[in-house]
């Protein structure tokens, strides 16, 4: 049987020699690419550093094998997540042989080294990727017509942020399948029309050899020159499509996970590399145009998948405020394409704020953390909120119910504005100082351990209450503690979230003092966002920092801290993890842990938990800021406990007390649900 000639060796229009063509396809397609990128570096050029994002090296090279590599955050939505996974693998398998292709069309009997057919390892590459390709094929037809027919809400694009992406997603979808069927088709008629070849069974290649088995050797060859410039028509054209839009993170993704950040729970500085005292020379704060922020940032912005996971687990946008994490990016992507447009002169940046964004949503963010960690790509949210607050900030645009709380903070160190030295009053209650004695600073009392209370809970009358808890543990614990008293102020871990920058480096200095001052060794606090500031905002404090519920686990397993039985078996217990405890800094399983140590405690987990926890509202200052919302997101999540079988909602941060047992009013709960706070719930079953 007369066998195929190549592409390479083949005549296109009888008289181009079809090596030619496929070298000026690498030359078109390499050159076109090659412009569209440096287009798009634009804008990354001209952005604000971050050599923050070179360290690490180790942590770094492991988000990538885990994170993009290993797509370990894909199946957090089940379906589409397995798609996929099943595209992104089979691509990958594809790579090589696409990189072949494109060679072949020059050098017919090309083959990377150990890949070549007639090699052990070539075959078995060869049967993979033919799976590879029609499991590929069908996952993108899948997909495409998930996306086109049925298309599941977070896809949504409200008409306010502009319009829809399907048609992309689904032409994208497209373009793959495209490319799987001509890559098998290439193949099949070879078999087809005499190869030796062994194409693996069931497999879109060997689907072809069969139906074109009995073609005439003409059609044969015309088939086999066809279906490989298809291929390289839709290759290089996919490579060039890929940066006009929402499917650039193909080509970014791997960057930006290698990039992404290896620390939780901390904020940014203002500018990296500038001191704290460096900046009262700084002329301007915050990011007020798209060229303050980080270049990182900006890779962000062009890395976003438009998958909706962001939005659809952030609780802001859950309520109605005006708030999508996703549209975050999405808007800021369009801004740059727009103001650094791949032809014509560059167009001059307007502020941010009201020309793409409104203040009411860069307000809306708790920063609770939840849209990063879902997003699979590492894109990052809660620094850009925060250095487009400070932006706000410094232009004077503060919400006028937040002016007051940031008065009370630079003058007395707490946002009610109470007098300092009233912070440890709640010491001096009588019935409590019977029971436990506690050492204040002030008055030249300090030990090696540090209990670091906070605002919330040294002036709020019902928070004042953990205090007390806190401190009977500790007692109990036979930890040998101390206050600072009137010494302590905030600890600004809302403050500098909010975007008061100055403030917060004023409440962090006074702080810093106090502590190293009292020479405490060692630092807890019962408040999540204390916890958070001192261990990671906090960098010139080298102590360690440990959270109240880490303590009772530790006593209770060595036997200081005795348990006694659960005072109400029938009682029905649900643990609400705070954000700044749980997904800021990993502790999950200690406050579980805490209440399972209580015999004969009954627990039940709620439908959002762990890493996927509801927040409460309370970060950012939100206790004094007034949103508009359809609905409070703490009354969502006592809403929660109810369904989940519960009628005991334990919180372990004060915050989420003041809104949970406010919420089980207005939900009308009050006779089947109460909260109540860890530490309160720990000294109630401790044995005297």
């Amino acid at each position: 049987m007369e066998h195929l000639i190549s592409p390479a060796h083949s005549m296109i229009l009888g008289f181009i020699p079809g090596w030619l063509i496929s070298f000026l396809y690498v030359v078109v397609g390499v050159g076109i690419f090659a412009y569209i990128i440096a287009k798009r570096l634009a804008p990354l050029v001209k952005a604000a550093p971050d050599n923050s994002r070179f360290g690490n090296i180790p942590a770094r090279l492991k988000n990538v094998l885990v994170v993009w590599l290993g797509q370990i955050k894909q199946p957090r939505y089940m379906f589409a997540g397995v798609l996929h996974i099943l595209i992104f693998f089979g691509f990958l398998t594809l790579a090589l042989r696409t990189c072949s292709l494109v060679v072949i069309g020059m050098f017919p009997d090309f083959a990377l080294p150990g890949l070549a057919p007639d090699q052990p390892l070539g075959a078995v590459y060869n049967v993979l990727k033919d799976y590879a390709a029609t499991t590929v094929f069908f996952a993108c037809l899948v997909a495409a017509i998930r996306r086109g027919v049925f298309k599941p809400a977070r896809y949504a694009v409200p008409e306010k942020y502009g319009h829809d992406h399907t048609a992309e997603a689904v032409f994208v979808c497209c373009i793959i399948m495209g490319l799987m069927l001509t890559e098998s088709l290439f193949e099949a008629v070879l078999v087809a029309a005499g190869h030796e070849a062994f194409l693996a069974p069931l497999t879109l290649a060997w689907f072809f050899s069969k139906v074109f088995a009995s073609a005439p050797h003409g059609l044969l060859q015309f088939l086999h020159v066809l279906a490989y410039y298809c291929h390289n028509t839709l290759f290089f054209f996919f490579l060039c499509f890929l940066p006009l839009g929402k499917h650039f993170h193909v080509i970014t993704s791997l960057f930006n996970v290698l990039f992404m950040r290896v620390q939780r729970g901390n904020i940014k500085p203002v500018v990296y590399g500038i001191t704290a005292e460096g900046l009262d020379e700084l002329e301007s704060f915050g990011v007020k145009k798209i060229e303050d922020f980080t270049w990182k940032h900006m890779l962000d912005f062009y890395t976003c998948a438009d998958c909706g996971r962001c939005s659809d687990q952030c609780p802001a946008n859950l309520v109605g405020r005006p708030l999508s994490p996703r549209f975050i990016t999405i808007k800021a992507r369009d801004y740059m394409f727009k103001n650094y447009p791949l032809r014509g002169e560059l167009k001059k940046s307007e502020p941010l704020i009201g020309s793409i964004y409104t203040a009411d949503e860069i307000w809306s963010c708790t920063t609770c953390g939840a849209c990063e960690q879902e997003c699979p790509l590492g894109i990052e949210y809660i620094d850009k909120i925060v250095d487009l607050r400070r932006g706000l900030v410094d232009e004077g645009e503060v919400p006028q119910t937040l002016q007051k709380p940031m008065k009370a903070l630079g003058k007395r160190g707490n946002p009610w504005g109470k007098v300092e030295k009233k912070r440890a009053d709640w010491t001096k209650d009588k019935e409590f100082a019977e029971e436990c004695s506690v050492k204040v600073m002030d008055n030249g009392d300090t030990t090696d351990t540090l209990y670091f209370v906070d605002s919330i809970t040294s002036y709020d009358d019902r928070m004042v209450n953990i205090a007390k808890c806190t401190s009977k543990i500790l007692d109990a614990a036979e930890e040998d503690f101390f206050i600072l008293g009137k010494q302590e102020k905030d600890s600004g871990n809302e403050v500098v979230r909010f975007g008061e920058e100055m403030l917060f480096q004023q409440l962090k200095e006074q702080n810093v003092e106090a502590i190293n001052e009292s020479g405490a060794k060692k630092i807890i606090a019962s408040d999540p966002h204390a916890y958070n500031a001192l261990k990671n905002d906090y960098p010139e404090l080298d102590l360690p920092v440990e959270h109240i519920s880490e303590v009772i686990v530790k006593k209770v397993k060595d036997g200081t801290i005795k348990l006694k039985a659960v005072e109400d078996p029938s009682k029905v217990y649900t643990y609400h993890d705070p954000c700044y405890l749980g997904r800021h800094n990993g502790i999950y399983d200690d406050p579980r842990d805490a209440m399972a140590a209580i015999p004969g405690l009954q627990m039940v987990e709620m439908e959002k938990n762990r890493d996927r926890s509801l927040c409460c509202s309370g970060g950012g200052l939100m206790l004094f800021y007034e949103p508009h919302e359809e609905e409070r997101m703490a009354v969502l999540r006592v809403q929660m406990a109810h369904e989940a079988g519960a009628n005991v909602i334990v919180c372990a941060c004060p915050f989420c007390m003041v809104n949970m047992e406010d919420a089980i009013k207005v939900a009308g709960l009050d006779d089947q649900l109460e909260a109540i706070e860890l530490t309160e719930l720990i000294e109630q079953h401790m044995e005297k």
